[in-house]
């Protein structure tokens, strides 16, 4: 690709912006020329307002050190730099729903990390492996927002990345019921240990509407277009506790799951280690070359050894066993911010390009 997009991040100065902003460095497609943040940071350079609050293991990028940051509510100038935006910003879910329809309507696609559009019926909730073709329903979003180029698109809480994925390569043995207990890192709640010291050696059982995302998410992913809108699936039940835990990086999931029709183990490992989707098969840029690993060892997955697996984009999967309640129960790890946040987004915004969806404005 000879020229590369430009694109905006909304919300650029938050922990998941900055995650953008290190995920986008010397991206083959995509370019960071714009960032927008909060009117208190608008004027600034992204170096003086970001200050001594970056959050990432590696140093702030130079190419934008210097970008003097745009008020994100000024959304037709914003818009008007770039070809696509990135959205994280940090308001009320109903100002996040009407702000990115906002910058959609100028236009401008937007591909959210944000949790105010997951339901929306015609905005395509996407983890690029499951279900590609639910990107199929901004062709109606348009219609209804009136536009040619411009659509909201997101992807899904991180909390689900470390088990739906695993489900979904055992889609064809039936899962019926799943319990799930996950322990969230927390960079979730866009914090480290220094801006959190109670965490430090301490567990906190609850996280404001975790649960229901948990269980509710996954049956939207693996719903159907039907008269212009995703309708979720029916099946299976899920039910969820979902637990704050000591770990900067990485969601742990500990999962029980009966099916309709009972498979062997190896089957069962067979299927992840053999689960693909069109992100490998179009070998998108941000794509995990294998998407599923399973350890065989009892002691894995770990947070220190497996976080990072296929530059956090992959999904570790261990302790796979027969259950004497439930047919099987096994252990699942994700990264919360790369595969669970902005990674995610960036590969949702490498599919819609490579669908068509994203294109140069100047096309």
């Amino acid at each position: 690709m000879s020229k590369k997009l430009k694109v905006g991040i909304l919300g650029a100065t938050g922990m998941v912006g900055q995650r953008f902003i290190a995920l986008l460095e010397n991206h083959p497609w995509f370019e960071v020329t714009t960032l927008a943040a909060s009117p208190r940071s608008a004027g600034k350079t992204y170096e003086e307002a970001v200050g001594d609050r970056w959050k990432m293991d590696t140093p702030m990028p130079e190419a934008v050190k210097k970008l003097v940051v745009m008020n994100v509510n000024e959304v037709e100038k914003v818009a008007s730099e770039v070809d696509f935006v990135f959205s994280a910003v940090d308001m009320t879910i109903d100002e996040i729903k009407k702000i990115e329809e906002d910058y959609a309507k100028t236009e401008t696609p937007v591909v959210s990390n944000n949790s105010a559009h997951r339901w929306t019926p015609d905005v395509p909730m996407v983890v690029p492996e499951i279900n590609p073709e639910h990107m199929k329903v901004i062709d109606f979003q348009r219609q209804r927002l009136g536009t040619k180029r411009g659509f909201v698109a997101v992807k899904p809480n991180c909390s689900i990345q470390s088990y739906a994925p695993v489900l979904t390569a055992w889609k064809e043995f039936e899962p019926v019921e799943v319990v799930v207990t996950t322990y969230q890192a927390i960079s979730g709640a866009g914090k480290t240990f220094k801006d959190w010291p109670e965490m430090v050696g301490n567990i906190i059982p609850f996280i404001g509407g975790e649960e229901e995302k948990s269980e509710k998410e996954p049956l939207r992913i693996w719903g159907e277009i039907k008269d212009g809108v995703i309708v979720p699936a029916e099946g299976p039940v899920i039910t969820s506790q979902c637990i704050r835990v000591p770990v900067l990086n990485g969601h742990t999931a500990a999962v029980f799951v009966k099916f309709a029709k009972k498979p062997t183990k190896e089957q069962l490992i067979e299927k992840l280690r053999t689960f693909s989707g069109e992100p490998q098969k179009l070998a998108l840029p941000s794509a995990p070359k294998q998407f599923i690993q399973y350890l065989e060892e009892d002691n894995r997955p770990q947070i220190n050894l497996d976080v990072n697996y296929e530059n956090g984009m992959g999904i570790s999967v261990g302790r796979l066993r027969e259950d004497i309640v439930y047919d099987y129960k096994f252990v699942g790890l994700s990264h919360n911010t790369v595969r669970g946040a902005a990674g995610g987004a960036v590969l949702c915004a490498e599919l819609l390009k490579a669908q068509g969806y994203i294109t140069a404005k100047n096309e």
